[in-house]
């Protein structure tokens, strides 16, 4: 049985690369650009993007199962030529509805939605915020200054590593075929709080100063365009998550036992993940 990750250049991708192999299992990852993937050794590493679905039939080729970002175009594509699969399973998010006003929240449900009309047997990853978002702050933490617009805005921020646990498990294990899994860290912390133990891991202190808002569109927009994924759509997208982070403000996030009810492990923590990425931010 080959898995297809997609994704390869991903910190979820590159996690479930590696907990697949160590328990035996054959992959293939694909990504736009394999040769900046950094996978282990061995790996199968073709090129495939969902912008042009013909690169799929080689990456699909003695596939049975496959991992898969929520990404909207191109999915029908993929979709299309996929219908051999035994199962899919879609690293979405939290709140994902095709009916949401929420941008972010209805492009991962309108993704969820064509993979139902797909008919292949499926599983829905939802989760919160990433851990990994934080490598963003990368200069800024060694400098000692993080900037953000809502220093007190909060998040129950999930480390890779558990989301790549859960769909593992997905992906391996009977029982997920048309499961929602929702998917959080363990607690919820300001961004204050993120920031500190991220100093407290660095042994620098970091304080957090408020950004001014037009400022922090720019940095995100420039982040989109980092991606490839340029200027279209990016802005109802960054005005939808000010809106988020706005609304979390001195209200932590609530929190789920999935990862624990699914692999038998508690989600680990912000400081946890901050331990694993030290060296990210030396």
């Amino acid at each position: 049985m080959t898995i297809l990750v997609t994704g390869a250049r991903g910190n979820v991708a590159r996690a479930l690369v590696g907990r697949l192999l160590e328990d035996g299992h054959e992959v293939r990852a694909a990504g736009r650009d394999p040769g900046r993937t950094r996978l282990p050794g061995g790996v199968e590493v073709v090129a495939a993007d969902l912008a042009r679905p013909e690169n799929w039939d080689a990456a699909l080729d003695g596939v049975t199962k496959a991992f898969l970002y929520a990404g909207t175009a191109g999915l029908g594509g993929f979709l299309a030529r996929a219908g051999g699969l035994a199962q899919v399973v879609l690293l979405s998010a939290l709140g994902a509805d095709p009916a949401s006003a929420d941008a972010i929240t209805r492009a991962h449900g309108e993704a969820e939605q064509a993979v139902r009309d797909s008919g292949i047997p499926w599983t829905f990853l939802r989760p919160g915020g990433f851990a990994a978002n934080r490598l963003l702050w990368a200069d800024s933490v060694r400098a000692g200054v993080v900037r953000d617009p809502f220093p007190d805005s909060h998040a129950a921020l999930i480390h890779e590593a558990d989301i790549a646990a859960v769909a593992v498990c997905a992906l391996t294990s009977s029982g997920h075929l048309g499961a929602v899994h929702t998917l959080t860290g363990p607690e919820s912390l300001t961004v204050r709080d993120q920031a500190s133990v991220l100093g407290r891991v660095t042994g620098r202190p970091v304080v957090v100063e408020p950004q001014d808002l037009d400022d922090y569109r720019r940095e995100l927009t420039a982040a989109f365009e980092a991606r490839g994924l340029g200027r279209v759509g990016s802005a109802e997208v960054i005005e939808a998550r000010i809106r988020r982070l706005a609304a979390l403000v001195g209200r932590p996030q609530a929190t789920t036992e999935t990862v624990l009810a699914v692999t038998g492990r508690p989600a680990r923590s912000f400081a946890e993940w901050a331990g694993d990425h030290a060296g990210d931010f030396a």
